[in-house]
């Protein structure tokens, strides 16, 4: 469960970290009942469960009540990696003189908290040189003490007073790791204000799934997915979203992975991807076959390998989709394993050709999608 940033500032202020007052609104009109209580200057800020938030125009500045309700109209309603903004908070601004980037998440390759500072806050932390990030394991049956804040803010070009008040903020930071089970909590940027302060100027704050249970007084978002990739998460299919044009459905992750790679060594692109898994059931292979087509690939590519899943199983649900609905672009598809003559057969009937042939599937598929993107059809 991850937390929209005005929660994660709630906990923040709950658990003594300082962070700016601010004000969450889901309309204008919602922002007139209270313009009048706001200080300004004043930054618009979208709320929405994903990075990027900034160079999508999600994040603006006013100075004066005219310009916040500008910036809500202009973000209200818009759309930031696939994601509807419908509610914005109105913050406090903060006369920054340093940006600082502080984080706290589970180290799974040491199986241990990490705690992680940087002098270079405000950006991406992916952007930053790994030089320029100080890590720190904190092993849970100790806990985060005063050496490993000396440690950490020692390294930063800090006060006195400064590495003091952040390494108090690191310390906060990680008793609402433990307290909430959190897989994540981040400040980016924590701000060191022209006199001295420091503040949490953002949170990200994303809390163990197998834990929700634990904090039903926090009611956040699921994932930073379009809505497309969380219906299919609600049916139970795996379904990741590209770069490419090409639609993929496979029966396991390797088989997922073997296909992406063979198109891309034809020079083809993966659009979208779903991973039938293990099914028996040709109403599920119908529903791959929706979501497919709302995703609108320029080809689908079906690769099946034939266990669990039997390929005749596969092959009814494609008939049906073809029978009953129809497809609008071309399909391809490879089939082998438990009775893939008769899963060809099936689809021969219905006007399918199916290969046993990885590489000439893929190499087809490749051909199709470039045929299409040139305009020259399929």
């Amino acid at each position: 469960m991850k937390l929209y940033e005005y929660q994660g500032r709630e906990l923040f202020l709950e658990a003594g970290i300082p962070a700016p007052e601010g004000t969450v609104v889901e309309s204008v009109e919602a922002f007139d009942d209270v313009a009048d209580d706001l200080t300004y200057p004043v930054v618009v800020k979208a709320q929405v469960l994903t990075g990027g938030r900034g160079k999508a125009g999600g994040i603006k500045f006013a100075d004066d009540e005219d310009e916040a309700r500008e910036h809500i109209e202009a973000i209200l309603g818009m759309t930031i990696s696939g994601l509807t903004v419908e509610k914005v908070d109105l913050v406090e601004a903060i006369d920054i003189d340093k940006e600082l980037y502080a984080s706290i998440l589970v180290d799974r390759s040491n199986r241990l908290p990490m705690v992680m500072i940087s002098d270079e806050g405000g950006v991406e932390i992916e952007s930053v040189p790994d030089e320029d990030i100080h890590k720190m394991n904190v092993n849970p049956f100790t806990g985060f003490n005063a050496y490993h804040a000396r440690q950490l803010t020692q390294r930063l070009d800090l006060t006195k007073d400064e590495a003091k008040q952040v390494g108090n903020v690191l310390a906060k930071m990680y008793k609402i790791f433990q307290e909430r089970d959190c897989d994540l909590i981040e400040i980016n940027p924590l701000a060191v204000t022209s006199n001295g302060e420091v503040i949490a100027a953002d949170s990200k704050v994303t809390i163990n799934p197998a834990a929700e249970f634990r904090h039903q007084d926090l009611e956040g978002g699921t994932e930073d997915i379009p809505p497309l990739e969380q219906e299919a998460n609600e049916k139970g299919i795996a379904f990741v979203k590209l770069e490419g044009d090409i639609g993929v459905i496979a029966n396991g992750a390797g088989l997922t992975m073997a296909t992406l790679d063979a198109l891309e060594h034809y020079g083809g692109n993966g659009g979208v991807f779903l991973d039938l898994g293990g099914t028996d059931d040709p109403a599920k292979v119908k529903t791959c076959f929706e979501l497919m087509t709302k995703a609108e690939p320029s080809v689908i590519f079906l690769n099946l390998f034939g266990g669990i899943t039997k390929a005749d199983t596969v092959a009814e649900g494609v008939v049906q989709v073809l029978e009953e609905e129809g497809l609008d672009v071309p399909l391809v598809t490879r089939i082998r394993g438990v009775n893939e003559e008769r899963a060809r057969e099936m689809l021969q009937d219905a006007g399918v050709t199916a290969t046993q042939d990885l590489k000439a599937a893929a190499k087809k598929t490749v051909q199709l999608d470039k045929n299409v993107q040139a305009g020259g059809g399929a």
